[in-house]
């Protein structure tokens, strides 16, 4: 259930609108371009020789980055955001051709009645193909009425799919560590990069920052796995993709060395989850 003690969270998302569009313009970011919308593409099957065949709802767009890109490739979306802001500056970032197979809806996901509200209007006639959260379960108080909508909006076999923080390494408070080590042959030092995961099980929900310099902090709520993919297990639904998307050596554009703190040089940890459930009827 919503904590009443906990509030802000879409007026933080309005507040931080025009920086977050500002940064992420277009094109969005490394994480957007390297580990989100490959590992988006993998998962999601969009039938490209048929445009508009593909039927999304796309929870939570920001500035519509997931949203473009998928009707870029032929799907019909519908865009939807809890933040006024937010959907204004995804309908201000489409191209001719996407706003032709994009519909756009103001939708809080943590109201039953904005989604109640959806499933009774001719947008989600027929059910739809994919249904969409990128980048935001982290921000989110509860599932619950996500989780209870999805059977609902789904067409039989149809597909949940989202990506977020990693929960082991991100939202737990895992700290970053950096170790100098010498190496026992040449003698010279080297970096390991690491993390400390100190609390895992429960973790009170925290604010932060996505990026350093937004106008208002975030709040951010961490759920162990087996929470958040029993909210999803309980509806029926069948877990059938996980990714685990990191940045690799190959990246050395995005690289950091003078930042040896930065995600984008720890390998080894990924920064981001992905998964996909199937409604199996």
């Amino acid at each position: 259930m919503p904590n009443p003690n906990l509030v802000g969270t879409l007026d933080s998302w309005e507040a931080n609108a025009a920086f977050w569009d500002a940064g992420m313009g277009f094109h969005g970011n490394e994480y957007w371009n390297l580990l989100q919308k490959p590992f988006l593409q993998k998962l999601i099957p969009v039938d490209e020789e048929h445009p508009g065949r593909t039927r999304i709802l796309d929870l939570a767009t920001g500035n519509g980055l997931a949203s473009r890109f998928l009707a870029s490739r032929g799907a019909s979306v519908v865009a939807t955001d809890g933040s006024k802001e937010m959907l204004k500056f995804c309908k201000e970032r489409c191209t001719s051709d996407e706003a032709t197979r994009m519909q756009f809806r103001e939708l809080d996901v943590t109201k039953t009645e904005d989604f109640e509200s959806l499933l009774g209007s001719s947008l989600a006639d027929g059910g739809f193909d994919v249904v969409l959260i990128n980048m935001a379960i982290m921000d989110i108080e509860t599932l619950e009425p996500l989780a209870d909508a999805l059977p609902k909006l789904l067409k039989a076999n149809g597909i949940f799919v989202a990506t977020m923080l990693h929960p082991v390494f991100f939202t737990s408070h895992g700290n970053r560590i950096v170790e100098v080590l010498n190496d026992p042959v040449t003698g010279e030092y080297y970096n390991v990069r690491g993390r400390v995961i100190r609390e895992y099980m429960d973790v009170k929900p925290w604010r932060g920052v996505a990026v350093n310099g937004q106008p208002a902090h975030q709040l951010y709520f961490h759920r162990p796995l087996h929470e958040l993919f029993g909210t999803f297990f309980n509806k029926g639904l069948v877990m059938d993709g996980l990714e685990e998307p990191t940045f690799t050596d190959e990246h050395t554009e995005v690289r950091q060395e003078g930042r040896p703190e930065s995600s984008r040089n720890y390998t080894q940890i990924p920064p981001i989850m992905a998964f996909r459930f199937r409604k199996l009827e």
